[in-house]
């Protein structure tokens, strides 16, 4: 069986756990290509023994894996891994990002979206829209004047340019990518108010992104969310890792709201 999951199963003090911790190592090797669409899952007995536990977690787990639609049963052959189809909805296991590498996948995947939302925001806001991200913006600003960490106030001014696209499936995709990255942006805004620079830097982002809609130029608007974006990588490379620990916050967002 494969062994390169970079989720390892632990041993557990309640053995209820196990069957989740199963199906999240093995959604892990799936999604990393480990086991392949169309290929076969080891045996009950084999994943048994390889993850320390009982076949009947290793059954609960298959069965979850079933339900998600990533494996199915084919009679006497074995488990095989699904090719994803249209019943096969994209996901993202918020139980997998919890390292800062998974949480720059998520954000690098956001970049794309965010600079084509700010693309299209410039072109079809309308007035009034684009008063509401101006709105948006000074709130950010506000809430950091009066001591706050901006994070609720931020996810609503890019929410407000996701709404100006006039498009619902980038609204949507918006909010399902931002939910992994919640916590991180408070754990950033947290570590950039100990530094009046990088804290300054983000708001001039933020700024020059609204100043490129409301001017209505396509090209510099994604050329500022895609600046804005890689900066926020940036940013969340550079944490220190006791400052993280200190905070006992996820990468993923997982906690944060």
């Amino acid at each position: 069986m494969a062994t390169d999951s970079l989720f390892q199963v632990e041993p557990l003090a309640t053995q209820a756990k196990m069957p989740e911790r199963v199906t999240l190592a093995l959604q892990e090797l799936i999604r990393k290509g480990a086991y392949p669409p169309k290929s076969r899952l080891p045996s009950e007995a084999e994943m048994a023994q390889h993850f320390g536990v009982s076949r009947t977690v290793i059954r609960e787990a298959v069965t979850r894996l079933k339900a998600e639609g990533l494996v199915e049963s084919r009679q006497g052959s074995g488990v095989f891994v699904r090719e994803a189809g249209l019943d096969t909805p994209f996901r993202i296991d918020p139980g997998v990002i919890d390292s800062i590498q998974e949480v720059l996948q998520v954000a690098e995947l956001r970049r794309g979206v965010e600079a084509e939302i700010a693309a299209l925001a410039a072109e079809r806001a309308t007035k009034q829209q684009i008063k509401e991200i101006g709105m948006r913006l000074k709130a950010i600003d506000a809430d950091v004047a009066a001591g706050g960490d901006g994070v609720a106030a931020d996810i609503e001014f890019h929410r407000s340019i996701a709404r100006a696209t006039d498009n619902p499936h980038f609204l949507a995709l918006w909010d399902f990518l931002s939910q992994f990255l919640k916590g991180t942006i408070k754990l950033t805004r947290a570590w950039e108010a100990q530094r009046k620079e990088s804290r300054n830097q983000v708001l001039e982002e933020h700024r020059a992104l609204y100043a490129a809609i409301m001017q209505r130029d396509p090209e510099a608007a994604r050329a500022a969310a895609r600046r804005h974006m890689e900066m926020s990588s940036h940013r969340i490379r550079t944490i220190d890792p006791d400052f993280v620990a200190q905070n006992d916050q996820k990468f993923a967002g997982k906690r944060g709201s």
